[in-house]
């Protein structure tokens, strides 16, 4: 199986895995003018499968090192499929709260409320479990991030001062989402091996791991989805027969989200070998800074807002890029 062989190499698929993290829910943004999000997480989630399978396959069974995928899956231990299995569904459930938060309050609210309370406390759960790099410059920079994430929320104090209705059932959405999100990393990075060239046995490779997770994702969004579906947190219900009315077009368009968020997802899982989970995690979620340009510079959310708003996004960035700078310097 591919094995990333450097510190280097691993920053950068955890920077790719931040711009996929923060850049797959334009997709829903695209698809969410004419199709709700409940039925666009479908095509998201058949998205993340497909391309858990891709790698398996591909980079999860060729080249000299580790153990190709098949022959993992057969000798893996339960244990440790259940805990992969159980972060799929703990990911699902907090993804599910982030979608609708973001359909009701935008992707530069409810990413940078989210994501940002997934980071902080993403990072500490996977330090505690397994330690690597600096601790005081990681949290430095987790510290800086936190910032930026209160900034983040006080320019959209400002905003919702001028508009008709403001989203509080947005925000809480956001914060559920981000406790969540702060749990299904560790259980995924506890299924693994800790030496991806030659893994334990029992323990899971990278490509495995993933594969598990979004079966996870799959079967419990029976469950999910199914409830959201009948109970959406805004609008009326939407049936199965919605679902299935719908085009090649937009059912595309969910199924290329799930793809780009899958794409980061198996990025940042086989850069933890260098990086170490923490780094890796923490630097994907910083996905925040990329989600919050896209809704500041592209969907124009903030377009409204009074004076003095844009100092404030723009320090919420400053303190981003040099917290995400921090926390690339604390594993040199």
């Amino acid at each position: 199986m591919y094995i990333v062989p450097s510190y280097t190499l691993a920053i950068v698929f955890t920077l790719i895995t931040m711009l996929c993290w923060g850049s797959w829910a334009n997709t829903q943004k695209l698809a969410g003018k004419t199709w709700r999000f409940e039925l666009f997480y479908w095509d998201y989630v058949i998205g993340i499968l497909f391309l858990s399978l891709v790698s398996a396959f591909l980079l999860g069974s060729f080249g000299e090192n580790g153990r190709g995928f098949i022959d993992d899956l057969k000798q893996a231990e339960w244990n440790n499929l259940s805990n992969a299995f159980l972060g799929g569904v703990i990911f699902n459930l907090a993804n599910i709260l982030l979608v609708a938060a973001i359909a009701i309050a935008g992707m530069s609210v409810a990413f940078p409320v989210g994501i940002g309370i997934a980071l902080v406390f993403g990072v500490l759960i996977n330090y505690i479990a397994a330690p690597y790099g600096d601790a005081v410059i990681l949290f430095s920079g987790i510290g800086l991030i936190a910032i930026a994430i209160i900034l983040d929320a006080v320019a959209y104090k400002k905003l919702t001062k001028i508009k008709k209705k403001v989203s509080t059932k947005g925000i809480i959405l956001s914060i559920c989402a981000g406790v969540l999100m702060a749990l299904f990393y560790r259980f995924v990075a506890s299924s693994m091996s800790t030496d991806f060239v030659n893994p334990a046995f029992g323990k899971l490779t990278p490509y495995t791991a993933v594969f598990i997770f979004a079966i996870g994702i799959l079967a419990s969004n029976f469950i999910f989805n199914t409830v959201f579906m009948k109970k959406p947190v805004e609008g009326e219900p939407v049936t199965y027969k919605q679902y299935f009315s719908g085009g090649l077009k937009v059912h595309s368009t969910g199924v290329l989200g799930g793809i780009i968020w899958c794409v980061g997802m198996s990025l940042n899982i086989i850069a933890a070998g260098k990086a170490g989970y923490a780094i890796s995690y923490g630097l994907g979620q910083g996905a925040t800074l990329i989600a919050a340009l896209w809704g500041v510079f592209i969907w124009k959310e903030f377009k409204d807002a009074p004076k003095g708003t844009n100092l404030l996004l723009a320090l919420m960035f400053v303190c981003f890029v040099i917290g995400l700078g921090l926390v690339v310097y604390a594993g040199t």
